[in-house]
């Protein structure tokens, strides 16, 4: 039942009634309240307390290194713990900061080629559970975008929402026609806390790319950029509307994926109206039974719907939580929240299944040719460290055929070869990792025996043969494949040989030989050498000082003597380096 619209309720009535009785809890909930509440921002204050956990940080990281301040001595052991607990204050400190910077933790946590682990994964645990803001915000908000008033607009409307997030909260409403929607609202203030929060960030983010050591191979700006686009869209809600009407429209022709309809006369920039579709939670496994659902049939289609969105749509959901995913009485799924969606182009596609195939057959070669070819590594004069690390990683990671391989193993390997290397993952590139670990997740969380990629090969197939479906047996298929590249490779050689002599020609290429035996040789003559100008010097310098002597200047010839015994010492530590190189010989 629907509570008419006319009843005041206030949402946070009931949490305030449970901290009633500590003075010192209703203070904190109080301030806490206002703080996500609120429509004015000081940007000041904002600078300060932002700058305070960024200074903060950067001590915490010194300290890290640091072995005298371990209490009882350093271990690597104590480290981890440090740095885990240095996860959990980065995550608490961003829900405290507000909406922000929940959003770019949600960012950061698809991002572990950039972070260490253990940031990645508490930033992971980031939720959107807040105050809610009054009902009072509500109706003020939608007479600003849409013109008219609660009453005019819906018969009825909750006051209490079903759920409350960083950006906005969602109400449930009857529109005049008798339709039932959910009415997304944002909250109140956050353009403009956006927009002082961006700016001190993007200060944050020149000071790390200038970084001596954190700047080196890292496009910070780049990264902050990617940042404000990802967030301004976001809670632009006629964008998210237009995300719905698309995802709708790429699955129309599927019974089993539900998609909520928008109501454009009922949304605006901060208004979003969306046909209700109520569901039970894709996570809520006790549910499903009780519905009389198969868990094992919906871990599949959930995969399904995933793979037709990346290999076949190339728009897809970038925020597949379990939050984000229902299904109906009947079996379907249903999608809410597009906010966040990411765009494939068929050729990044294609290399994205080039570099999943590449890592399953341990292919070096194959995994760093696509991704040089997605924009992933950028490619330096010698590639060489990059190869050995990651043919190391396939050959001691990656010991499973395709069908068997985790996509959350895959990630992880990829990200801890990119992790300090020359690696540039792109924003969409994480999405989709991080996207398809997820729906891994759910879809064993659903079927223990659950393997995604088993549902993703005829998919990765068909987009490797062109659209083709192949028939007959895997090896067969495979077979077929290595024909190919090897045909393929054998129609190339000629070009590539010509391109070679053109660079040998422009002196493009450059030619190192090193010979270990050589190099030590050189390096014993160099030092005789330099014991012959030592020895020189000693006798030019124990000559002087015995005049010196002689003719009563005892102050100089002492100084004199010194030096000469200062060379003297170096001489002998050359002697016996050369004493190591003839025992090597």
């Amino acid at each position: 039942m629907f509570t008419n619209y006319k009843i005041r309720v206030n949402p946070n009535q009931d949490r305030k009634r449970k901290v009633s009785k500590s003075p010192f809890l209703r203070k904190v909930y109080n301030e806490k309240s206002y703080r996500w509440n609120r429509e004015n921002y000081s940007r000041n204050r904002r600078f300060i307390d932002i700058w305070t956990f960024f200074l903060s940080l950067l001590t915490r990281l010194w300290l890290n290194n640091k072995k005298w301040s371990y209490r009882g001595g350093y271990t690597e052991a104590k480290q981890a713990l440090r740095r885990k607990a240095q996860a959990i204050w980065i995550r608490e400190t961003f829900l405290d900061l507000g909406p922000t910077f929940i959003k770019i933790g949600q960012l950061f946590s698809t991002r572990a080629d950039l972070f260490p682990s253990e940031y990645v994964e508490e930033l992971t645990k980031l939720q959107d559970k807040v105050p809610a803001f009054s009902y009072e915000q509500i109706e003020q908000i939608i007479k600003q975008d849409l013109g008219k008033s609660v009453t005019e607009l819906f018969v009825a409307f909750e006051p209490i929402p079903l759920a409350a997030a960083s950006l906005g909260q969602v109400h449930k409403a009857q529109l005049l026609s008798g339709e039932e929607v959910v009415v997304k609202v944002q909250r109140p203030g956050l353009k403009k806390l956006f927009n002082i929060d961006l700016q001190i960030l993007k200060g944050i983010a020149h000071y790390f790319q200038n970084h001596p050591d954190w700047g080196r191979g890292r496009d910070w700006m780049g990264i902050y950029a990617e940042c404000c686009r990802i967030l301004w869209e976001e809670i632009d809600y006629l964008n998210e509307g237009r995300n719905a009407d698309i995802f709708r429209r790429n699955f129309r022709s599927y019974n089993w994926v539900h998609v909520p309809r928008v109501y454009w006369r009922y949304t605006s920039p901060r208004v979003l109206s969306l046909e209700y579709l109520p569901g039970i939670k894709i996570s809520n496994y006790e549910a499903l039974e009780a519905a009389g659902l198969d868990r094992k049939l919906i871990a599949i289609l959930g995969a399904k719907a995933y793979l037709q969105q990346l290999l076949n749509d190339g728009f897809f959901h970038a925020d597949p939580h379990p939050g984000n995913i229902a299904v109906s009485p009947e079996g379907s799924l249903i999608f809410y929240d597009f906010g966040m969606m990411g765009k494939i182009k068929s050729n990044v596609r294609q290399q994205l299944m080039e570099t999943l195939f590449g890592i399953a057959q341990k292919d070096g070669n194959r995994v760093i040719t696509s991704l040089v070819e997605l924009g992933a590594l950028s490619p330096v004069e010698d590639m060489g460290p990059v190869r050995r690390s990651i043919q190391y990683m396939l050959d001691n990671f990656m010991d499973k055929p395709f069908e068997e391989q985790s996509v959350s193993t895959i990630s992880d390997d990829l990200y801890e070869i990119a992790y300090d290397q020359p690696f540039r993952f792109p924003a969409t590139f994480t999405f989709v990792m991080r996207a398809f670990s997820t729906l891994e997740g759910v879809g064993k969380g659903l079927d223990p025996d659950f393997n995604f990629m088993e549902v993703a090969k005829p998919f990765a197939l068909q987009i490797m043969t062109n659209g083709k479906t192949p028939e007959g047996n895997s090896f067969i298929n495979e077979l077929g494949r290595q024909a190919a590249q090897v045909g393929s490779t054998a129609f190339s050689l000629p070009r590539r040989i010509e391109d070679t002599i053109d660079k040998l020609e422009r002196g493009d290429i450059r030619l190192r030989v090193r010979s270990i035996e050589s190099d030590r040789q050189l390096r014993r003559l160099s030092s005789i050498q330099l014991g012959t100008n030592y020895t020189l010097l000693i006798s030019a310098f124990t000559l002087s000082a015995t005049i010196l002597l002689v003719n009563g200047k005892v102050g100089l010839a002492v100084v004199v003597a010194l030096v000469a015994a200062a060379i003297a010492f170096a001489l002998i530590r050359l002697l016996r380096r050369l004493d190591r190189f003839d025992r090597m010989l």
